[in-house]
């Protein structure tokens, strides 16, 4: 194994969304040294790697950002962070002109103005997006991208990031990297639950499979602060290819509807959580399969949602083309997905300052792994690179780098080469993470309990996590490549281990499906209208709520904790 150290201002960690835009903006602003490390390839990597047909956050003509804040605010019940949900919606139009420059296809109309879709959406051609954002980032000389290099943990010493470890896949380099602020950019957690189609298949999900909520195991074991993991999201989809439904539902106004033709989605509500639960409970009570009503739409919008969904989701066209049967034909089918841990959705992550600055002193999250602000997609998650950008280029103009332990590099050291030359056991990586999956779905809220969990089984689910984390630690990996599944998987069950905490903390069902607690199946408002936020402490998730305030554009935690 080689060993190899890297020195840089800062450190981004992934290089999705957030993170090309927090180094083009850093780059653009400053001379900074900036690195970026990837596990896959910057050009197809993270939520966008196979594209997308509309950006779902921009302030259209006669709203305002204010609007915004609402929208989202409503969605959540009310558990957001008003600071950080204004500041990037302050930010949205700016950035997607900047998309625009650089090459993205925006539809427009005759006039010249954006083709919206709904007031908070735009259509483009979005097939190249991440191609686009990776060719910017290479244009600037002190960028430099490292493709293929799994990030396994931070550096942290008395509460300040010093730089972090990772393992070169293809090249079996043991990296030690020394930076003076770190950006986690790396998305948020799939493949903790059971997904809707086992086996071979079981990759098929709405959120990228190789997002394993590595950014926010990082933080949790040393100790950040983390907020409302409790609020899971849930995705409605097109039944077998899970493909999305937005572009039915507003592209061409499909509405839900049950076997007997019924339209129920005004019956439970039409926040994102409540879409999914009135399916639940329809097919719950007998009346599904439940559908997306498309029967009787124009040749003309057949052919737009082919075109569409070839940007994004090729499955679900070659679906319709294979079964001969167009959407104006036949209906199109709906599930739920399995939970996922996610802040650009809902409100999951990193608890961190109106600078996206984590509580830990030299670490900041954008996109995914930040919390408190959800409905960011693709422009918000922009917006909050950019703003850590900003704010990490005026740490390291007033900080120096913090030096690194030697002990704890050599500790890095031995934990890889113990995965690599030690002896195999009768556990394998693969079979524990499906052991983890099955206790998620069973006792932690998953697809086969149409998303419920009481008190006690989370307490089960709890316990067996733990049991299964302690057999990782004699997991064998023959190659580089396979070494980084053993990360995952251990990413995975902090994770899992922190969702269990906080499902478990908020006593109340506050977002139906989303958290569906059988012992607390109302809302309150009175007790429960606060953060659930956590710390691990001695090994040991330690949840607490923080007051919510209404904050008004002003920073509503300007202390930091």
């Amino acid at each position: 194994m080689n060993t190899e150290i890297l020195r840089t201002d800062i450190l981004i960690i992934g290089g999705g969304t957030a993170g090309c835009w927090a180094a083009i903006t850093a780059a653009e602003q400053s001379d900074a040294d900036i690195l970026i490390c990837e596990k896959a390839h910057i050009r197809r990597s993270g939520c966008l790697a196979a594209g997308v047909n509309a950006l779902n956050a921009y302030i259209t003509g006669g709203k305002t950002p204010q609007d915004y804040v609402d929208y989202a605010e409503q969605d959540a019940a009310g558990i957001v962070r008003h600071d950080l949900l204004l500041s990037f919606s302050e930010r949205l139009n700016s950035v997607t002109e900047k998309l625009e420059r650089l090459g993205l296809v925006i539809l427009k109309d005759k006039d010249g103005n954006y083709v919206s879709r709904g007031w908070r959406n735009i259509k483009i051609n979005g097939e190249n997006i991440k191609p686009l954002l990776a060719d910017a980032v290479s244009k600037f000389p002190h960028v430099t991208v490292r493709n293929r290099v799994c990030i396994t943990d931070l550096a942290v010493k008395d509460n300040r990031v010093c730089g972090a470890f990772g393992i070169g896949i293809e090249n079996g380099t043991f990296y030690v990297i020394r930076a003076n602020a770190v950006l986690i950019a790396s998305g948020g957690a799939a493949g903790l639950y059971k997904p809707n189609h086992p086996g071979f298949s079981r990759h098929k999900m709405w959120y990228p499979p190789f997002n394993t909520g590595a950014g926010y195991a990082m933080g949790i074991r040393h100790g950040a602060e983390m907020t409302t993991f409790e609020m899971r999201f849930i995705a409605l989809r097109c039944k077998d290819t899970i493909a999305p439904t937005g572009t039915l539902a507003q592209g061409v106004g499909a509405k839900q509807i049950n076997a007997n033709g019924e339209v129920y989605e005004q019956k439970y509500g039409l926040t994102t959580s409540e879409r999914v639960y009135g399916t639940v409970c329809e097919n719950i009570e007998g009346r599904g399969p439940c559908c997306l009503r498309t029967v009787g739409i124009t040749p003309e919008q057949d052919d737009s949602l082919l075109k569409a969904y070839l940007n994004m989701a090729p499955s679900q066209t070659l679906k319709w083309i294979e079964r001969g049967k167009m959407p104006s034909e036949e209906n199109v089918g709906i599930e739920g997905t399995e939970p996922y841990i996610v802040g650009g959705h809902t409100a999951s992550g990193f608890w961190v300052d109106a600078g996206r600055a984590a509580t830990i002193t030299g670490l900041y999250a954008a996109g995914d792994a930040a919390g408190g602000a959800p409905q960011k997609y693709v422009t918000g998650a922009l917006a909050e690179g950019e703003i850590a950008a900003e704010s990490m280029l005026r740490f390291v103009q007033e900080n120096r780098p913090a030096p690194l332990d030697e002990a704890e590099i050599a500790a890095h050291q031995a934990e890889v080469t113990q995965f690599l030359s030690g002896d195999a056991g009768s556990d394998t990586t693969e079979a524990l993470e499906e052991a983890m999956q099955t206790v998620m779905d069973t006792y932690a809220g998953g697809i086969g309990t149409h998303y419920r969990y009481s008190d006690a089984s989370l307490q089960t689910a709890d316990a067996r996590i733990r049991a299964i984390e302690q057999r990782t630690a004699k997991l064998h990996a023959d190659d580089f490549q396979s070494l980084m599944y053993i990360y995952e998987l251990r990413e995975r069950l902090t994770v899992c281990r922190a969702v269990i905490a906080h499902l478990r903390a908020r006593k109340e069902t506050r977002w139906h499906c989303f958290a569906e607690h059988t012992d607390y199946p109302q809302r309150d408002d009175a007790q429960w209208k606060c953060y659930i936020n956590s710390r691990m402490e001695n090994g040991e998730i330690r949840t607490f709520r923080r007051e919510l305030t209404q904050g008004g554009g002003r920073n509503e935690h300007p202390d930091r904790p």
